[in-house]
């Protein structure tokens, strides 16, 4: 087992899935850093009592990996959390999210998340849990793949552009319709890890209810062939966006 991978399941399985608060010390540097929607943490010391709160709401949570990828200093998951909810009746829901992680070698250094929060929001309304997609067989065996510089050149410029409903890619929970018409990007974190390529960035565009020109956090892992995206994931910040219009 590569030790990138190693952290990866302990990260998943001994961390949040047994909610044990002594792991983060052993496998994040102190100053750890999350990038999580529109929230920032700054160190273990904010971002274990934050955890800590959201697995205590969902007391039992899992987290389901369907896929993984990395170099060999940085890594990615695609992954679906899932639990009851202790704050609304144990009503239970399923969403996704896209994770990519920095390491010094020895822990994790840095976390750039975004997930489906509408989505658990409307299961938790309702009442009616999504299914969980299918795991990833093996994924703490993967090994390390070559970066291809290529690959992420054709995602940057895709990101620009990027809406759901084209390319193959699945936006959030399949049913996502596009609240933003990007014209710009910011990237945060972009690697390849073969011909798939994972990024953390911010599209800025116009608002497609106001026209209002906002920002759209997104993070997600696609696959490249023959110089174009040609499916995979992407999960945005679209709950925070959707809140910032109800402000309105």
């Amino acid at each position: 087992m590569h030790p990138l991978a190693r952290l990866a399941q302990r990260f998943t399985v001994d961390w949040l899935d047994r909610a044990d608060a002594s792991v983060p010390p052993e496998i994040m540097v102190p100053g750890y850093q999350v990038h999580i929607g529109d929230v920032e943490l700054d160190g273990l010391e904010a971002y274990v009592p934050a955890t800590v709160g959201q697995l205590e709401q969902f007391p039992g949570l899992q987290l389901t990996v369907h896929d993984l990828a990395f170099t060999e200093d940085r890594l990615v998951l695609h992954f679906t959390e899932h639990g009851a909810s202790a704050r609304h009746d144990l009503r239970a829901a399923a969403w996704t999210g896209v994770a990519l992680f920095a390491w010094d070698g020895g822990r994790l250094t840095e976390n750039w998340t975004q997930e489906d929060y509408a989505a658990r929001r409307r299961q938790l309304a309702d009442g009616v849990p999504d299914t969980v997609g299918t795991p990833m067989v093996a994924p703490w065996t993967t090994r390390p793949a070559v970066p291809d510089p290529a690959a992420e050149d054709v995602v940057r410029t895709w990101l620009a552009s990027a809406q759901p409903g084209v390319d193959g890619v699945t936006w959030d929970d399949g049913l996502t319709a596009a609240l933003v018409r990007p014209r710009d990007v910011e990237v945060a974190q972009l690697f390849s890890a073969g011909d798939q390529v994972a990024f953390a960035a911010t599209q800025v565009g116009e608002d497609t209810d106001t026209g209002e020109v906002v920002r759209l956090g997104v993070a997600g892992l696609v696959t490249v062939v023959g110089g174009v995206v040609d499916g995979g994931v992407v999960v945005s910040d679209r709950h925070g966006l959707l809140r910032s219009r109800a402000r309105r």
